[in-house]
């Protein structure tokens, strides 16, 4: 008899202890071969002064088990609290989001009878790095930050997973006909690493389409793969036009430890009336099963929740007269579901997990191994909060500060080139773009001539704010243009 595998689960906030009871009956029903040990997170921890919502305690469980089952937390409104998914995802290198999302057409209302798309999100780097600040009085800034490491993980994993569950593409969505340099990046890795796969159908979309596209005809893709911004949204439509969001289960995998959960959130405003649906949360609980080897119990809760949607009985969120036979609660569903174990659907498709597929929610491979790039400093950007007058009087008055070895070659504002030669019709707010590069063209500039710079431009009672240096790597340009330059 195999051992029991241990793993932690959180009951959360809101629905949470609910739908947690519910999604454990039916897996103890299912004979899931676990062991279960509790943490306390989410609105308790955060309320009794713990700003991360999640106790040091809490990770010693995590780290032992390697496996978390997660159900919906609150965080409490107003400043100071950080988000606890971003948190344990990125503390605990979760760098893959795996977010399946299906249609069940006839028993569940869509657009999109056949849809069967599976988004694979990467989790930890883009805006999600979460790195702000307030510039000036008008401006504030997000950077995002998209690493190759990251980009080959992610991308990596996506044809793994493709490739280990029998899909036929993979489609990327980026923005990188706008952002050049970090999406650019991300679709570059994705070329690379796709060429690796033959057997493996690929494209690249732009993401404005690539989502209109979606949302018109999700049967045109299978799996996707995309940075973490774009993933986080598309996910959740793309589950909403598959029936619903809370139909939706997620994974989230690491290279040490995996978390599983619904994509939706703790709704408190539902909260002990025995009305919420659990399939979310039970939907991630079979990703968990998948991703602990349980394939066989893992058969027999998915086929049974489809079985009780084919049976029309149904929580109040996806119940519709005309197709629905029983309006149940959320422990009354999960009883339903819990008796039909080892029945198979009729007329939705029966899913059947194969002993490699839980390798799909395991890590790919890392980042390889490359030569290191030359980086060569050929100038900065000085950026400036200032009011005192026109863009014109604004480059008057830094030129003369360039010294010898740097020279000033544009000033823009909010991404659009407004000196030399900007147009009056141009916008502008007091955070200023100030780009110095080296008299010589392809000579190198030290840090010891931008310190300078900077203190010439603060003798002057210029108030700079921020500087990037500009680089050059193998003799390619490192850094953007601006709009018009």
């Amino acid at each position: 008899m195999p051992e029991n595998v241990s793993i932690t689960v959180a009951h959360g906030d809101g629905i949470g202890p609910e739908i947690m009871q519910a999604t454990l009956h039916i897996l103890k029903e299912a004979g899931a071969r676990i062991e279960i040990e509790t943490i306390e997170i989410g609105e308790k921890v955060y309320l009794a002064g713990n700003s991360a919502g999640i106790e040091p305690s809490a990770w010693e469980s995590l780290r032992r088990t390697k496996v978390f089952l997660k159900a919906p937390i609150t965080t409490p409104q107003g400043g100071g609290f950080k988000s606890l998914n971003v948190t344990v995802r990125k503390t605990l290198g979760l760098y893959a989001n795996v977010r399946p999302c299906v249609s069940y057409h006839p028993f569940i209302e869509t657009k999109h009878p056949n849809m069967d798309v599976v988004i694979v999100r990467e989790n930890e780097e883009d805006l999600y790095a979460g790195i702000e600040h307030r510039q000036t009085e008008q401006v504030t800034q997000c950077l995002k930050l998209i690493s190759r490491p990251g980009s080959e993980k992610i991308v990596r994993y996506a044809f793994e997973y493709a490739r280990r569950n029998n899909r036929r593409k993979v489609t990327c969505f980026t923005k990188d006909n706008i952002m050049k340099l970090t999406d650019g990046l991300f679709h570059k890795v994705f070329d690379e690493i796709g060429a690796e796969y033959e057997d493996i159908e690929k494209e690249h979309w732009i993401v404005d389409i690539g989502a209109a596209k979606l949302a018109d005809t999700p049967t045109a893709f299978d799996v996707l793969v995309m940075p973490n911004l774009y993933g986080d949204i598309l996910s959740d439509v793309a589950a909403q036009i598959a029936g619903s969001v809370g139909l939706a289960g997620s994974a989230n995998i690491g290279e040490n430890v995996a978390m599983f959960e619904a994509i939706h959130g703790s709704a408190p405003r539902r909260a002990g009336q025995n009305l919420a649906n659990p399939s979310g949360l039970l939907l991630g609980a079979v990703m968990m099963l998948v991703h602990i080897g349980q394939v066989d119990v893992a058969e027999k809760v998915h086929n049974a929740w489809l079985r009780t949607i084919e049976d029309g009985v149904h929580t109040y969120d996806i119940y519709d007269e005309q197709v629905s036979k029983q309006k149940v609660g959320t422990k009354e569903f999960a009883e339903a579901v819990a008796a039909r174990v080892g029945e198979m659907p009729q007329t939705l498709k029966a899913v059947s997990y194969n002993k490699g597929s839980n390798e799909a929610f395991k890590t790919g491979q890392g980042a390889k191994e490359r030569v290191r790039a030359k980086k060569e400093l050929v100038g900065v950007d000085v950026f400036l909060d200032w009011r005192e007058g026109s863009a014109n009087q604004l480059g008057e008055a830094l030129a003369p500060l360039a010294g010898n070895e740097l020279k000033l070659a544009m000033i823009s504002n909010r991404g659009v080139k407004v000196w030399p030669g900007g147009n009056p019709e141009t916008f502008c707010s007091d955070h200023w773009r100030c780009r110095f590069i080296s008299q010589g063209e392809g000579q190198a500039v030290s840090h010891a001539q931008i310190v300078q710079l900077l203190k010439r431009v603060s003798d002057a009672g210029l108030d700079f704010i921020k500087t990037e240096n500009l680089c050059n790597f193998d003799g390619q340009r490192g850094y953007s243009l601006d709009q018009g330059e």
